[in-house]
């Protein structure tokens, strides 16, 4: 005699047969990584920081001012009219006109591409050469070490300038002698800021456990040592670049820079000398230009070195939650 059969449960999704659908539940947004959240974090303290605002702001005008000079400037850089020379300011020249009737709100506005690619040039060399040697130097010690630090040492020796005026005057003047004598003086800082930031991270225990696994050291410098010591290299880049865009109008001044006819802040200052008592214009406008560029590096450099120090960022922190 058979038993009668147990109904089976209904094993259909609830809504399954009575018409009604069941929202798809969407997929959860991926969460934001440390590293993200890191930059994201130092990104929203350097800008919410008025003084560094501010000297990025003045950064993008000269950047701008570089990149679309061309269509900004109403004359050209050497564009002359005699007749119109020595003009105090005036609406048909905005910064007057100079000995030879060029229009100096032209010449500053073109002056700013080159003025910038010398520092961005110079300061690249120095990166480079500076932090390949840093890192060496720092990491393996030994001989490599006493080699580069002596002769940073011997580089220190001199003045920044003269160092960099005697190197042009051994290469012959022009923009990239400056480029190169404007590099090299400043590898020495690199060097050393490099080396010493290297000695305090190779003794940490993720470097000691990449050496246990096999890592070459190589691999090690790359993804263990460089990655940890760009908070220092960043804030120095931003300074050298301030010194650099100043070094290259010293050596423009002095003749040994830009070259005519092309213009530089540094060299407008070279030709206003013999008119600095009959035509302020020709010596003020790109002194102001150098100026204003010179300390919206050095605002964003200092503002980064507050951002990127932890116990910096520690009080910020501790300011904004109170």
């Amino acid at each position: 005699m058979s038993s009668p059969e147990t109904p089976s449960p209904d094993r259909r999704a609830p809504g399954a047969g009575d018409g009604r659908t069941e929202p798809v539940p969407r997929p959860a947004e991926p969460a934001e990584t440390p590293e993200e959240a890191a930059r994201t974090g130092t990104l929203r303290m350097l800008v919410s920081n008025r003084v560094t605002a501010a000297g990025l702001l003045i950064l993008v005008v000269v950047l701008l001012l570089a990149v679309l000079g061309r269509w900004i400037a109403p004359y050209g850089a050497n564009d002359i009219d005699v007749v119109n020379a020595l003009q105090p300011p005036s609406g048909a020249h905005l910064f007057g006109t100079d000995e030879l009737g060029r229009d100096v709100f032209s010449r500053v506005v073109l002056s700013a591409r080159i003025s910038l690619t010398v520092g961005l040039v110079a300061v690249g060399i120095a990166l480079v050469v500076g932090v390949a040697l840093g890192l060496v130097a720092g990491f393996f010690g030994g001989w490599l070490d006493t080699v580069v630090m002596r002769s940073a040492d011997v580089l220190f020796a001199f003045p920044i300038l003269l160092l960099a005026m005697a190197i042009v005057a051994v290469l012959g003047p022009g923009l990239t002698t400056a480029m190169i004598a404007i590099g090299v003086v400043y590898t020495p800082i690199f060097a050393r800021i490099t080396r010493a930031s290297t000695l305090a991270v190779r003794e940490e225990l993720y470097v000691t456990a990449s050496r246990s696994i096999g890592a070459s050291d190589g691999l090690i410098l790359r993804r263990h040592v460089l990655p940890n010591i760009m908070g220092p290299i960043t804030v120095q880049t931003s300074l050298s670049l301030a010194f650099a865009i100043l070094s290259e109008a010293a050596l423009s001044f002095l003749g040994l820079g830009v070259q005519p006819p092309e213009p530089s802040w540094g060299r407008m200052l070279y030709d206003a000398q013999a008119f600095i008592y009959d035509a302020w214009w020709m010596s003020v406008f790109p002194g102001l230009a150098i100026f204003c560029t010179v300390l919206a590096f050095n605002l964003v450099g200092d503002g980064m070195r507050d951002v990127l120090d932890p116990r910096q960022r520690t009080a910020d922190e501790i300011r904004r939650s109170a």
